[in-house]
């Protein structure tokens, strides 16, 4: 009898996430996204599917070069083609290509698939599935196997669908995860299927599920309860159509409802979301279970009443568990406990009730009400913070910065040109540079300014640039808030401006993140 196995979550927001409408991520926030991840605890991270586009060719290679403390990165793929040896399949080989130490495939188990798609017989479709986990554990890699459309198919012919799970099992599969792939299933369906796939394999199964008709997590749940011992999902539910089984409602449900130690810190919970949500550029969630900003939040009336007298009277959880806050919009409760979690992780002194606190946590909420944004632009609530700690020395004074557009009536050429006048150690730099837009430029007229003081400024890229539009039915008067992603090749950070002008709002989150990188290494 083996041993029951650990149990596990499975996120693929950088995979099966990002085939929802409207998300998209660089390699660069991909990369980040998986460190939030591994540092949250997260088991196993899909970073994308080998060969499939140049993003997931450039993660992998990025991703093996990095040490991983939690998870396992996992590359995704599927069974080898039909009537072609697992050993000549490119797609096969670019799994391994990728160097992960988990690798999932999935596999088809709806006959109606197996004929009219792939066009082959039944019997070779088990082939399919059983050559391609023994290839690629005879190169020494874990191999999750996806049974997709498992419950649709179940509904039509049971004893297939169970015969091509055996297949993945017998060849050497480590976990058979079972798919809701059409995400219509109802979750008394989900769990008497998954007993009976427990019973047929002899061992656990893992749960894949869509929110098609929004059960995606309640599905996952039932799942569990019915043996699972592995749930996958994406942050935020983000995932094809209406989404995938959310993790962020999940992990919370499962350690603190459900009584399974999965190990996690969720006290970092709605920060992971909402920090999702900002390299997504995604509106987040008001209404999300746990970590929403309307989940906690109490309007009036005899709630109110008896919520200030015994909290858990209209609240199943305590807000703080999962890095939220009450809200009471009579009185605003203030927010303390977050600005001394995020001030004690940066490793700046606040206590509790001082004078400190309470400044930093009136301008934070005062800049949010102007469109500002702080989970993603860490680097800026940390400037914020050794502001009113007077910590925070300028290294330079603005004296003024212009910008301009010039475009050929011909159309035969563009120039965008920028000049900054800046006051660095009492000296006046005065400096012209052209660039690709108007950010460009200014960036690098503003580093001409500042490399004779700060040569280390060369060590910085900007690597990633995004815009959202705050308060869109003010039509071209909206404001604007700008996130820039800068490295130095070792860390990565966040700066956010927000302004009615965009060049504004870019100048003010490009030059905090400069001056955040020579802050530290004066420091």
């Amino acid at each position: 009898m083996n041993p029951k196995p650990a149990f596990t979550l499975y996120d693929t927001t950088l995979r099966d996430g990002t085939q929802g409408t409207g998300i998209s991520f660089s390699v660069l926030d991909k990369i980040r996204v998986a460190e939030k991840l591994d540092a949250f605890g997260v088991h196993y991270i899909e970073g994308g599917w080998p060969g499939s586009n140049p993003k997931d060719v450039a993660f992998f290679a990025e991703a093996a070069k990095r040490t991983w403390r939690h998870a396992k990165i996992t590359a995704f793929g599927m069974t080898r083609r039909g009537r072609m040896k697992v050993s000549e399949d490119p797609q096969v080989q670019l799994l391994l290509d990728a160097q992960t130490p988990a690798v999932t495939i999935v596999g088809k188990t709806w006959p109606l698939h197996v004929l009219e798609v792939f066009q082959v017989s039944l019997e070779e479709n088990l082939a399919m599935i059983s050559d391609t986990v023994a290839h690629l554990k005879e190169h020494g890699r874990e191999v999750l196997y996806d049974a997709e459309h498992f419950f649709d198919s179940y509904r039509e012919d049971p004893a297939y669908s169970l015969r091509t799970i055996v297949a993945a099992k017998e060849a050497g599969a480590d976990l058979v995860v079972l798919c809701d792939t059409n995400g219509g299933s109802l979750p008394e369906f989900v769990a008497e299927v998954t007993r009976v796939a427990i019973d047929a394999l002899g061992c656990p199964v893992g749960i894949h599920t869509h929110n098609d008709s929004g059960l995606g997590v309640a599905n996952a749940l039932a799942a569990v309860r019915a043996g699972a011992c592995q749930v996958q999902g994406t942050i935020n539910g983000y995932g094809e159509r209406v989404g995938n089984c959310d993790l962020v409602t999940v992990m919370p449900t499962l350690q603190l409802k459900m009584g399974f130690d999965l190990g996690l810190n969720l006290t970092g919970l709605r920060e992971l979301s909402c920090f999702v949500d900002e390299l997504a550029n995604v509106p987040h969630n008001i209404r999300a279970p746990y970590v929403g900003q309307a989940a906690f939040t109490h309007k009036g009336g005899l709630h109110v009443h008896a919520v200030q007298k015994l909290a858990r009277t209209y609240e199943h959880i305590d807000p703080a568990l999962v890095g939220n806050e009450r809200v009471i919009s009579i009185s605003d409760m203030s927010g303390q406990s977050n600005v001394l979690a995020r001030a004690e992780a940066l490793g700046l002194g606040l206590s509790k009730g001082s004078a400190e606190v309470q400044s930093v946590l009136a301008e934070v909420k005062r800049l949010e009400s102007l469109g500002y944004e702080f989970e993603a632009a860490e680097a800026s609530f940390e400037l914020l913070v050794r502001q009113f700690l007077g910590k925070r020395k300028p290294f330079f004074h603005l004296e003024e910065y212009h910008c301009s557009f010039m475009h050929s009536g011909s159309g035969k050429w563009n120039k965008c040109e920028a000049t900054v006048r800046i006051a660095v150690d009492g000296e006046t730099e005065y400096t012209v540079a052209q660039g690709d837009g108007p950010v460009n430029a200014l960036d690098a007229a503003l580093r001409k300014a500042l490399r004779r003081a700060y040569p280390e400024i060369d060590e910085i890229q900007l690597a990633d640039y995004k815009v959202r539009i705050i308060n869109g039915q003010a039509g071209t008067a909206a404001k604007t808030r700008v996130l820039i992603t800068s490295t130095d090749g070792h860390e990565t950070w966040g700066t956010v401006g927000v302004s009615d002008n965009i060049i504004e709002a870019s100048w003010l989150a490009l030059v905090e993140g400069l001056e955040y990188r020579i802050a530290r290494s004066l420091a």
